[in-house]
């Protein structure tokens, strides 16, 4: 029998964190809890998790700024728990590299879906895309290894990528010619349901073109199909070989 996927809940409300400990421990998941950022890396240094659920309010240093420092150490999914009024700071959570986000006040039956979907996304590499290991997307000089998540410039260096921006760019790049809505992006992606937040496919893909377009504003490989979606512009050749960067 496998080890249960490990949570870890950061809030500064002693009683939210134990009553999404105790709901979700009883959904079979291994879960702890941080009060704050500080706790949270300590939780880390003890331990691998699969999932951080975190709330952007909280006293001392906020969910954003702990977000921003966790994107630049690992890529553990993050689902952000958001107060309904606060949409800036989803939209910048968003922008930051988390995965998903509740609204306060919320049902831990919701929480729960957000970390099933997460979770299951991130482990869903395999049936979602190929497999082969040795598979390289080539377009305009990049290279693009899917089964090892590395993306090389024009100039050979490798790009760091979040794990939504990855994704989003081996599906376009693996339909390239074809326009795909956003919700064609979702499920190929993440498997989302109709209420995932659509705007999290905008968010990336501008990423995406910050790190990839000469220029951002007049973007030659991911175009904007108006009222269909979007289109990965150049050719690329599918090659299977033992380079690590062709």
């Amino acid at each position: 029998m496998s080890d249960p996927q490990r949570i870890l809940i950061v809030d500064d409300d002693p009683d939210i964190r134990a009553l999404l400990a105790d709901f979700i421990g009883r959904h079979g998941y291994a879960v702890d809890t941080a009060r704050n950022g500080a706790a949270m890396h300590t939780a880390l240094a003890r331990g691998h998790f699969d999932l951080i659920v975190l709330d952007i309010m909280m006293p001392g240093e906020d969910g954003l700024s702990i977000c921003r420092t966790l994107r630049a150490q690992t890529q553990i999914p993050v689902i952000f728990l958001t107060a309904a009024a606060e949409e800036t700071d989803r939209i910048i959570g968003l922008e930051m590299g988390a995965d998903d986000y509740v609204v306060k006040p919320f049902a831990p039956r919701e929480l729960l879906a957000r970390v099933r979907a997460v979770l299951r996304r991130a482990s869903a590499l395999v049936p979602v895309h190929r497999s082969d290991p040795s598979e390289r997307l080539a377009f305009e000089g990049w290279q693009l290894m899917p089964a090892r998540r590395e993306l090389y410039d024009t100039g050979g260096a490798l790009v760091s990528l979040t794990a939504g921006e990855f994704d989003l760019l081996v599906a376009l790049a693996r339909n390239a010619g074809q326009v795909l809505s956003r919700d064609q992006l979702l499920d190929l992606t993440k498997g989302r349901s109709a209420a995932a937040f659509d705007r999290s496919v905008d968010v990336q893909l501008s990423r995406l073109r910050r790190k990839l377009e000469v220029d951002p504003a007049q973007p030659l490989l991911i175009k904007t199909v108006r009222g269909g979606g979007y289109l990965f512009a150049p050719a690329v050749a599918v090659l299977s070989d033992k380079s690590t960067k062709g």
